[in-house]
């Protein structure tokens, strides 16, 4: 026989107690090497998951945290801003027993509307504040663009005293000029005129408006006006044709600025103008509430109507606010 060819050993039977233990001293190679194979897949999968789970916030991302806490600060920063007018129109509706409530309109009433606009002499205030602010705005924004133009564009003797003029009498309460300016209305024979409160106003409005329509005019291009005189326009025809309308929205920044200083100050309007017949509509107000009555319900709506008309403005204007605003932050 052949040293090659030797006997194999017999396979036990299939049926013999041998078998089973046979079997078990066989490795179990399929299954469990696809088991060693697929745990290094595993642990990669997990050591990812943990590295994103770990992985540093970067700068200006806020965490879950963070979030919360700022979308709260907001919600409750709205709830402030939102209240007092809200219950201001909630009050308008109220009869004069339910004005100190808490509860919401329980009995709904135009009667406070109707005695504002017909039993008093709010239509006559109306117009005398209209007056009052059409004038103001309009002579306020040509001369804040004329004087705005001028701090932009030229170099003349006593530009810088001017400008720190300009400075200087925004430094002034309002309540301190109230006495000397009422001295001066009175030697001149203004009081009770509308004509005493639309200078008294022009020198609140014009100020702030000259600076910040220079400030707009730095951001205009100086070409512009070479351009202009090329073409032989005048200085205030360059102003006028060119420049003016590309100053769209810092005019209507300054017509809006102009417009909130006239139409809600009260001080002035309450030391100038006496006699219902001459009041503007803040000082009407005064008439509601004051030492001798107390007519919250009626004041409540008065003041609802007057927000009216500042909504409506504002409305118009704001899609220039923003642009009018930020004029003059970039330097160019």
């Amino acid at each position: 026989m052949d040293r090659n060819t030797q006997a194999k050993p017999a396979a036990p039977p299939a049926g013999s107690a041998a078998a089973p233990a046979a079997a078990a001293a066989r490795p179990q190679a399929g299954p469990r090497a696809g088991e060693e194979a697929a745990a290094p897949r595993r642990e990669g999968r997990a050591a990812g998951q943990a590295g994103r789970a770990r992985r540093p916030r970067r700068r200006g991302e806020r965490g879950p945290a963070a979030s919360i806490g700022l979308h709260l600060t907001l919600l409750v920063a709205a709830f402030i801003a939102v209240f007092p007018p809200l219950w201001l129109l909630v009050t308008s509706f109220k009869p004069k027993s339910d004005t100190f409530t808490l509860s919401l309109v329980s009995h709904f009433t135009l009667g406070n509307y109707d005695h504002v606009l017909n039993d008093t002499e709010f239509l006559t205030w109306f117009g005398n504040s209209v007056l009052v602010v059409l004038l103001t705005t309009v002579i306020g924004v040509l001369i804040s663009a004329t004087t705005g133009y001028a701090l932009s564009r030229f170099r003349f003797p006593g530009m810088r005293p001017l400008m720190w003029t300009l400075l200087i009498t925004q430094m002034f309460p309002m309540a301190v000029l109230i006495v000397p300016l009422y001295n001066l209305m009175s030697r001149y024979d203004m009081l009770n005129r509308p004509s005493a409160l639309v200078v008294t106003y022009l020198t609140i409005a014009v100020p702030f408006c000259a600076w910040m329509m220079k400030g707009f005019f730095d951001t205009i291009p100086v070409s512009i006006d070479e351009s202009g005189r090329v073409d032989g326009l005048s200085p205030f025809g360059t102003f006028w044709r060119l420049v003016l309308p590309l100053a769209r929205p810092g005019l209507a920044v300054t017509g809006f600025y102009t417009f909130v200083t006239a139409w809600a100050e009260v001080a002035y309007a309450s030391a100038f103008m006496t006699g219902e017949k001459h009041l503007t509509l803040a000082g009407g107000l005064q008439t509601f509430v004051n030492q001798h009555t107390q007519d919250w319900h009626l004041m409540t709506a008065a003041a609802v109507l007057i927000a009216i008309p500042a909504t409506l403005v504002f409305g118009y204007a704001q899609r220039h606010l923003q642009a009018g605003l930020t004029a003059g932050a970039v330097k160019t």
